[in-house]
């Protein structure tokens, strides 16, 4: 009974338009959050923040403002029209290295949530990883998370790793459309998106995934490997220590939430736009992804470095510095104890 009237809240919540907090509102801390693609599986945690209530709970006015992806989010940080990002930890260690410090003070995501998946359409015979060499590769844009993944992952299997090509696909309907229609060998691709070409196509082979505990440990030797978080510039972090607080303590609940509800409901609990022209195909990646949900928003200790190797491998800047991971990351805003199942 406490879980139906708790999803009926959400819905209630969704009908009515709640999107965060509104900056009318009175004794509310304002806070703009940058979210690199906000529909994405991926970010789902900061939009439910707000639809649950929390972020109004903890005293915020949250203003969700989204942009086409990772890189984007982290112009509009620098060019302060928002405080806040959510997007991936390893922009922490990018900037790090460029001497811009920044602070992930929330871990969403402890599993990338990608894979390398072969186009069903493609006339080369890619069995592993060391056969990309001279194949057409998708990646969400060059330079990306992604074609660093990819990059890393030949690395590793003994090629150079500029022994591909890269070709930016995005993440979602184009993606499915050019892996579909062999516009590329292989993408590297997430849910809902793999979904819906595995609906379409029928089974598929996949050389890499990082979607699940055993794909992350096969990957990248690590039990956790941070993706989405919470983060900010250091100053900002240092001067709003209450705000930031404030801010992990909505997302600690929400990912409790997530934890003791169904795919079901979570679905329902979204906005009707989020779910694309086929909710079966949502809730299909929905249940996919719900492994990769950090139960209570920490980070890991080896994390950090894990991701820092695989930046290591494309970028001069990361592979020279000497960064000091620790700076990139706190956890002392993150209630020590496990949010309830349901967050209630």
């Amino acid at each position: 009974m406490r879980r139906a009237l708790a999803v009926a809240a959400v819905l209630t919540a969704v009908a009515t338009g709640c999107r965060g907090g509104r900056r009318s509102d009175a004794g509310l801390i304002p806070v703009r959050i940058a979210v690199g693609g906000q529909p994405q599986l991926v970010y789902l945690p900061t939009t439910l923040a707000g639809l649950l209530g929390y972020y109004r709970q903890e005293g915020l006015a949250v203003t969700l403002e989204d942009f086409p992806g990772g890189a984007k989010a982290l112009e509009a940080l620098h060019g302060g029209s928002v405080e806040v990002v959510s997007g991936f930890y390893d922009h922490t260690i990018q900037m790090a290295a460029e001497g811009r410090p920044m602070t992930a003070f929330v871990t969403m995501l402890r599993f990338p949530g990608l894979a390398l998946v072969v186009s069903p359409a493609t006339r080369r015979p890619i069995r592993r990883i060391e056969d990309l060499a001279g194949a057409t590769v998708g990646v969400s844009a060059p330079g990306s998370s992604t074609h660093l993944l990819v990059r890393y992952l030949v690395s590793r299997a003994g090629r150079g790793v500029d022994s591909f090509s890269a070709v930016g696909i995005g993440m979602s309907a184009t993606a499915v459309a050019a892996v579909e229609r062999g516009k590329v060998d292989a993408a590297v691709m997430s849910d809902p998106a793999l979904a819906l070409l595995a609906r379409r196509a029928g089974p598929l082979r996949i050389l890499a995934d990082t979607r699940t505990a055993d794909g992350v440990r096969a990957t990248f030797g690590v039990d956790m490997y941070p993706a989405s978080v919470l983060y900010s510039t250091s100053a900002w972090v240092a001067a709003n220590r209450p705000t930031a607080q404030r801010l992990a303590r909505a997302l600690h609940r929400t990912l409790g939430w997530i934890q003791g509800h169904s795919a079901e409901e979570i679905m329902r609990a979204m906005p009707e736009s989020f779910r694309g022209e086929d909710p079966g195909v949502y809730l299909e990646g929905l249940r996919q992804a719900l492994p990769m949900y950090s139960p209570d928003g920490r980070m890991s200790e080896d994390g950090p470095e894990a991701v820092r190797k695989v930046l290591a491998v494309s970028l001069p800047k990361v592979r020279e510095a000497r960064i000091d991971l620790r700076a990139t990351y706190t956890n002392e805003f993150v209630p020590a104890a496990d949010p309830p199942a349901g967050g209630r």
